[in-house]
């Protein structure tokens, strides 16, 4: 996790606790002027509409009070949904047994794209099952991982 998002983690954390959500992750995209934040919230039973209308508000003041990010930047807040981004080694842990399609910053074995079924974390790894093998991936190399929902 790059420091700003880290940074803003540390700053959304106890305001989304003290709502009753879990904060999921953060993803800061920095586009021209004109930048994205975007702050996924679980909880029990899932997110709805009316719950990201309320923490987008409250987020926002704090955001407006804090002013950590530079410049002009919009404001998204969402469930993470079915296909959800897995943003650490945690949500690795509690989504094993479950299909995940991951990239890594650099190849690995010749490949920089997997997808198949974490089957568990171990020490700071993440082992996948892919067909009949397993792959184990150092967890500093993934880029980005999401759920892959089975339907």
């Amino acid at each position: 996790m790059i420091n700003r998002e880290a940074r803003l983690m540390a700053l959304l954390t106890p305001l989304i606790d003290a709502m009753g959500y879990r904060l999921w992750g953060i993803e800061y995209m920095a586009q021209g002027k004109h930048s994205l934040l975007r702050v996924y919230l679980d909880k029990d039973g899932g997110i709805d509409i009316e719950d990201c209308a309320q923490a987008s508000r409250q987020i926002s003041s704090l955001l407006d009070v804090e002013d950590p990010i530079n410049g002009e930047y919009t404001l998204e807040v969402s469930s993470p949904g079915l296909d959800r981004i897995l943003f650490n080694l945690d949500q690795f842990k509690e989504y094993a047994g479950y299909h995940a399609k991951v990239r890594l910053t650099r190849s690995f074995e010749g490949r920089r794209n997997f997808s198949g079924q974490i089957k568990a974390v171990e020490d700071n790894e993440v082992v996948l099952i892919i067909g009949e093998e397993e792959l184990t991936l150092p967890y500093e190399l993934i880029e980005k991982a999401n759920l892959v929902s089975q339907m």
